[in-house]
């Protein structure tokens, strides 16, 4: 009785374990331009029908969507975009988050009240050929600017 018992605890296991996998929780901000009352529903009752989704929010003066559940957030920013309106992902974050919130790049104008344009989206890649000249003659890199002269 104890090797039966054995065995099919791990065919359950086994099972249980494929069945469960599913996304992790997450919040998705999606920023979608609704001017009224019609296109802010459309767009809540689209994404609210969606499997695994939890909660919807809808910001219409901040044209801000907020999703919470297990989703993906390709998939959430596809079904927006599926009702004709012009969607991204919310691509600001509040001021108080960065160090030096007025660089060149990051504020935006038309950006809600306390926020800016996500440091990551503002700047360049860092693989840009002006980056790798700057970062030869910098202090911590003495070896390599004194061989260069």
């Amino acid at each position: 009785m104890g090797a039966f018992d054995y065995i099919s605890s791990f065919c359950s296991y086994t099972y249980s374990n494929a069945k469960t996998k599913r996304k992790p929780l997450q919040t998705v901000d999606i920023k979608v331009k609704m001017d009224c009352d019609g296109c802010e529903r459309r767009v809540k009752n689209v994404v609210r029908r969606m499997k695994g989704v939890k909660s919807v929010e809808v910001n219409r003066k901040q044209s801000r969507i907020t999703v919470n559940g297990h989703v993906d957030p390709n998939k959430v920013l596809k079904r927006v975009k599926s009702t004709g309106k012009k969607a991204e992902f919310w691509p600001y974050i509040p001021q108080h988050m960065v160090y030096y919130p007025f660089a060149p790049g990051m504020y935006d104008k038309r950006a809600p009240a306390g926020h800016i344009r996500n440091p990551t989206q503002a700047f360049p890649a860092a693989n840009t050929p002006g980056e790798n000249y700057v970062s030869l003659f910098s202090d911590d890199n003495v070896q390599g600017a004194c061989s260069i002269m």
